[in-house]
């Protein structure tokens, strides 16, 4: 896999986070009290997860040509966290 058709994969599954995050910030505006608490926590998780994420795929998309597959690795555990942190909260706001 080229850099453009990793990039562009990335793009493809931030997207998709985006929008269960969006789903699960509309949840969190109708609950109240605890339940808040236990969505906005989630959220911010992930949230900061994301912005890591998206940090990567820009240093990504500017490193050279030697330097990409090098950081390709760095980018593959900043995924791996970020697919860890919306499955726990996926897990967590499936049991609400």
């Amino acid at each position: 896999m080229d850099r453009d058709e990793y990039v562009l994969k990335l793009k493809s599954q931030i997207d998709k986070w985006n929008a269960e995050a969006g789903h699960w910030e509309a949840q969190m505006k109708a609950a109240q009290g605890k339940l808040r608490e236990d969505y906005a926590a989630q959220l911010d998780k992930v949230k900061g997860q994301r912005e890591e994420m998206l940090a990567q795929m820009k240093q990504l998309q500017s490193a050279s040509a030697d330097a990409w597959a090098d950081m390709m690795r760095g980018t593959d555990q900043a995924w791996k966290s970020m697919s860890e942190a919306f499955e726990q909260a996926r897990s967590h706001f499936k049991k609400k």
